[in-house]
This record gives structure tokens, sequence and C-alpha cells, in this order.
């Protein structure tokens, strides 16, 4: 998985590009916390993420509290069908901003 990331003013987009799993979601996951340490807007483009697993929702999920807690704003952008369907299987469409 590689993790790259753009910076306009106060908000920031991390392009995923890969498999978010158990070796590789403390990456997302650290990116995320990172990123919200300067960003009050958080994009997630996961237009070439093939697969999410439980270690991944997690990642995803803590982004999700970090911002709530911070009052700022994560999406995620361009969700692959696969991951979507993982995404409502276990209620986090619900949860997280899909666009």
């Amino acid at each position: 998985m590689t993790i790259t990331k753009l910076k306009d003013g106060d908000a920031v987009t991390l392009q995923v590009d890969g498999r978010v799993d158990t070796n590789t979601s403390s990456e997302l996951q650290k990116a995320i916390l990172e990123a919200f340490q300067s960003a009050k807007k958080l994009t997630l483009d996961l237009e070439k993420v093939v697969y999410v697993s439980s270690a991944g929702l997690r990642a995803l999920l803590l982004g999700q509290k970090t911002a709530t807690s911070k009052g700022a704003s994560m999406e995620l952008l361009h969700v692959a069908p696969a991951v979507k369907a993982v995404l409502d299987s276990v209620g986090f469409s619900k949860i997280l901003t899909l666009r």
C-alpha cells in the first residue's frame, strides 16, 4: 500500500493505493492521525483500494472518531464497489461520509 498526501490550506487528501489489511492498516492509521494535526477536513481517496480488512476498518473508525473529537470532518471518496460492500455489511456506511 502507498499513501500520497496532498495539502490545500486546512484540507488534506490522502490517496491510498493497494490493500488495507493487517500489514498496512497501521500505516493508514498513522497517516490519518498525522493529517488531523493540521487539517480540519480530511478526504481519503480510495479509488485504488481493492480490499479492506477488519484492521483497515478499525483505522477508518479511529479516523472518524478523531475527526469528531476535533470538530473536523473526514470523508471517503471513490469507494470501490467491493470496499463499499464491506462498509455496508458492517454498518460503517451509516457512520462514515462517502462521496
